[in-house]
């Protein structure tokens, strides 16, 4: 390694405590046996005919709130672009601590007197979704950090 001259390490001196925490995190996220339990739930709803703006009228002004409260925190949603799933899907990923808090952050939203509420309210006049896919995801070593 080349050495370092004395105007180089002063001018560095402000990104060393970014630095720092960069390579902290760095080192933390590719120990093998430092294993995070953090785990990230894909969801696609796919809704009723007719009925996609109500369901993202509902994760809107209700849901996504809901989630939060149950300890589920909302990453990203999105709705296809293209034919035939633009008109009728809702995609979205939860971040949970593990899937045990997975499993009952779901069964504490689901018991939620608001949520019942809500759900009533919003299927008045039929059910919103018709299908629900779920899967559990774990993020890879050199995936780009989650904020």
């Amino acid at each position: 390694m080349p050495p370092v001259k004395r105007r180089t390490l002063l001018q560095s001196l402000p990104s060393i405590p970014l630095f720092s925490a960069a390579l902290w995190a760095a080192s933390h996220r590719a120990d093998p046996k430092q294993v995070s339990t953090t785990v990230y739930e894909l969801r696609v709803y796919h809704a009723a005919p007719g009925k996609l703006g109500d369901l993202l009228t509902r994760f809107r002004q209700h849901t996504t709130k809901l989630f939060d409260k149950h300890g589920m925190k909302n990453i990203a949603y999105w709705t296809p672009v293209d034919e035939p799933q633009r008109n009728d899907t809702l995609i979205y990923i939860l971040q949970h601590h593990s899937r045990e808090a997975a499993a009952a952050n779901w069964k504490s939203f689901q018991d939620d007197p608001e949520w019942k509420n809500v759900q009533e309210k919003s299927e008045a006049n039929g059910k919103l979704v018709e299908k629900v896919d779920s899967t559990f995801l774990a993020l890879t070593d050199f995936s780009p950090p989650l904020h």
